[in-house]
């Protein structure tokens, strides 16, 4: 089965074992593991998949560093466990190892200079611990001046006392991550719906509203499993949340020339705390990332003039030229779903929580909320756990610790594959399947269906086809928000509207 999500209630089952609510990182997890398990699983989303936080991230596949800072032992070594885990059995297609250099620049003081290395070395015993292999992550180490500036000759030159190299996991995207799982729970059987909106549910049923034709139906299940993220406390009333926001903005590579990795520098007054900047495999750049808290939770949230100038200001004290507002061509932010708990967001653990409803209408509703991006199917094994058990669920164990997501494989098994570069770095093994796909619904030759969308864009009309007929995409910014990134930056997503226009109407004759 090649896995395909769809939009709308049609076709969806009276009755299932498990009712999943939200498609972000999650809840498509939770989908995947109650499906492997052998369960009937239907899995529902308002909008569309993503369409949260889970495509608001920093892309990355962090590997714990800094929650041992702040002691939270067990944190760090599940996303250790977590991040080996996809970079070497669920995900090598989707992930790589990203070197990060934090430059030793007259702003990082001596003390914070010990403390860093003391800090990545721990992180290396972190990754021996998870047993992460050296060929996935290589060893970190401090390095010279003249390797820092081949590595990074953005950085600031006068003072610079060399650097620390470590790496680190990096997603191709975390949108794409999430319509993977998606995907694979759909071919293991799993009903996977957009534009299904749930209007209340229980422990046993849910109504549910198709947002394309405003039908209303319902649906019963021997449990719900409420795994909506920052709007959790909507369908589960008496979860109390406090979520933080973090903001990211978007500049071109050609702002940070010849930048090979990703930098570090250091906050002002936080000795373990750090903006990013991120190089990206579509010649731009994200630079985050903020920890603030918010009241309101916006479908969308917008990054504020504040945090513009916090990130601008903390990333150019690394920097031998200024970057300025002039050269920002995008931001995003991201929710994270923390437990409230009293004091600053950014002090908050990040371990999740499996909770169940014990009274009023939402009675015996399962919510996962907490965690992070990173540990999704250590939140998805445990709510499914717990759903098995409230509801005596017949099931076999846990299988996704060991589970390929589809287009999965060895990283000496991508690098021999004859499909086009872009296609296997965003889809593995299915990168023929997809050409092959775009061939038969449009009738056009590769060229065609290869070819950028412009000189900035590099997004291709076969993956905007394959998005429509096996991603469940229904409109434009489907394709330019969640299947490609390419809305991020408001000219390319003028340059990449037609071709995605096209890719609709030639996917649905």
């Amino acid at each position: 089965m090649t896995g395909r999500i769809a939009p709308g209630a049609d076709g969806l089952p009276g009755q299932v074992d498990v009712l999943v609510v939200g498609l972000g990182v999650t809840g498509a997890g939770v989908a995947l593991d109650a499906a492997s398990r052998g369960l009937t699983v239907a899995a529902v989303e308002a909008h569309d998949v993503a369409w949260g936080t889970s495509r608001f991230s920093s892309k990355l596949v962090h590997g714990g560093l800094r929650y041992l800072a702040k002691l939270q032992l067990g944190v760090a070594h599940e996303s250790a466990v977590e991040r080996g885990i996809l970079m070497q059995r669920t995900a090598p297609h989707l992930t790589h190892a990203l070197p990060f250099l934090i430059p030793l620049t007259p702003a990082m003081t001596r003390t914070q200079e010990v403390l860093a290395l003391a800090g990545i070395r721990t992180g290396d015993l972190l990754r021996l611990c998870a047993r992460t292999s050296r060929e996935t992550l290589p060893r970190p180490r401090r390095i010279g001046v003249t390797e820092t500036l081949t590595l990074a000759p953005a950085v600031r030159h006068e003072g610079l006392r060399g650097g620390i190299l470590t790496w680190d996991g990096q997603l191709e995207d975390d949108a794409r991550l999430v319509l993977c799982i998606a995907r694979t729970a759909a071919s293991r059987g799993a009903h996977v719906r957009t534009r299904t909106r749930v209007l209340d549910a229980s422990g046993t049923a849910a109504t549910l509203r198709d947002e394309r034709t405003g039908e209303t139906r319902t649906i019963r299940a021997r449990v719900v499993v409420n795994a909506t993220g920052v709007w959790a406390d909507r369908l589960a009333p008496g979860i109390r949340l406090q979520p933080s926001r973090g903001s990211h903005l978007v500049v071109r590579a050609s702002s940070l020339p010849h930048v090979r990795c990703g930098l570090m520098a250091p906050v002002p007054g936080h000795g373990d705390r750090y903006a990013f900047t991120l190089p990206q495999p579509d010649d731009t750049v994200y630079i985050g990332l903020t920890d603030e808290p918010v009241d309101d939770v916006p479908d969308v949230p917008a990054v504020p003039q504040a945090d513009v100038d916090f990130l601008l200001a903390v990333v150019n004290d690394a920097l031998e030229s200024r970057l300025t507002e002039d050269d920002v061509v995008g931001s995003y932010a991201g929710l994270r779903p923390l437990l409230a708990a009293g004091g600053a967001t950014a002090d908050l653990s990040r371990r999740h929580a499996v909770l169940v409803s014990d009274a009023g209408p939402s009675k015996g509703v399962v919510t996962v909320v907490g965690g992070k991006l990173t540990t999704y199917r250590r939140m998805a094994e445990d709510a499914v756990d717990r759903a098995v058990q409230l509801a005596g669920l017949t099931a076999g164990p846990c299988r996704t610790r060991r589970l390929p997501l589809l287009g999965a494989a060895a990283r000496p098994e991508l690098q021999r594959l004859s499909a086009p570069p872009r296609l296997v770095r965003r889809f593995g093994t299915e990168a023929a399947l997809v050409l092959a796909t775009a061939r038969s619904a449009t009738g056009l030759s590769d060229e065609s269906l290869l070819a950028p969308a412009s000189g900035t864009v590099p997004v291709t009309l076969a993956e905007l086809v394959f998005g429509v007929t096996h991603e469940g995409a229904a409109s434009v910014d489907d394709l330019l928000d969640r299947r490609t990134r390419v809305g991020l930056v408001d000219e390319d997503r003028e340059a990449a509207v037609p071709l995605a226009e096209r890719a609709l109407a030639l996917a649905r004759v």
